[in-house]
């Protein structure tokens, strides 16, 4: 069996990409304010980080969204289009952002405030289960650190994509807890950029 047939053997449907970014020593948040992504920022505008994006968004055709993650990046992104001096990479994900089917995962939405986004309320594996069955290409999940690590606890990410910033955060929630599935997984994509940034993509094998 070729490497390419072990990575999506076993696998039905389309497949599942998560992308979210780790402090060096594997955090996703700081430990004073989870919502506070200030540490990210000096590294997310590097060439590494949007040509990692680009190549995650470009062949997705849903992205998939915590409530929080949802307000946050709904409430950015558009903001990106038209805007004076963005970087054209960027500016590409906002375009597909909007125009892109979007499913929010919550428990509180009744209706959303976002165009091309239908809210889901029921366990996060389920839910992706009914993406998968449906026709169109990867599912993205952008940066929801909850919803990613449903889907690893459920052993449902086909791609899982990181981007290490070179910084120690010193506490805070870590993505990756005791108990997770064991497995083997294959680095198909590495990119080392400015201030140290990498940039890694694994394949789940089976």
């Amino acid at each position: 069996m070729t490497e390419q047939k072990q990575r999506t053997a076993g696998r039905r449907g389309r497949r599942v990409v998560t992308n979210i970014s780790l402090s060096l020593d594997g955090r996703y948040a700081a430990p004073d304010d989870p919502q506070d992504m200030s540490w990210v920022m000096p590294y997310a505008h590097s060439d590494v980080a949007r040509d990692h994006l680009t190549s995650l968004w470009e062949s997705a055709t849903t992205a998939l969204l915590g409530r929080v993650n949802a307000e946050g990046f709904l409430g950015f992104w558009p903001t990106v289009i038209d805007m004076e001096g963005a970087d054209p990479r960027d500016e590409a994900f906002a375009k597909w952002l909007v125009d892109t089917d979007k499913v929010v995962l919550s428990s509180s939405l009744r209706e959303a405030p976002w165009g091309r986004t239908t809210i889901v309320d029921k366990p996060t594996a389920e839910a992706v289960e009914d993406l998968q069955a449906s026709e169109g290409g990867d599912i993205l999940v952008l940066s929801s650190a909850g919803v990613i690590k449903a889907l690893l606890a459920a052993d449902k990410v086909d791609r899982l994509a990181l981007t290490v910033f070179p910084l120690f955060l010193g506490g805070g929630p870590r993505l990756f807890e005791d108990g997770l599935p064991a497995g083997k997984w294959a680095l198909v994509s590495q990119t080392a950029g400015e201030h140290g940034t990498l940039a890694l993509v694994y394949d789940r094998l089976h």
